[in-house]
């Protein structure tokens, strides 16, 4: 009887686990590649606390904001 809690804390922890390296490969909200035809950028640029990334914000014709990774080279 002892192994069914230790073998359920083992799926729990595998699927935290999983979670956790899937996150890496994930988008997070609003984040793109590179910027698509017709947005502009912004002078907003700001480091984002997760990745670590300086990302830039670019708002298309609608007013939606994305962000994209700016190229360290570019950045004061």
């Amino acid at each position: 009887m002892i192994a069914l809690p230790i073998l359920i804390w083992v799926i729990i922890v595998g699927a935290i686990l999983c979670a956790f390296v899937i996150s890496f490969w994930v988008k997070r909200h609003g984040e793109s590649i590179a910027p698509e035809s017709g947005w502009k950028p912004t002078d907003e640029v700001f480091r984002d606390p997760t990745s670590q990334r300086k990302m830039r914000v670019w708002v298309d014709l609608s007013g939606g904001r994305h962000y994209v990774p700016e190229s360290e080279d570019n950045l004061n």
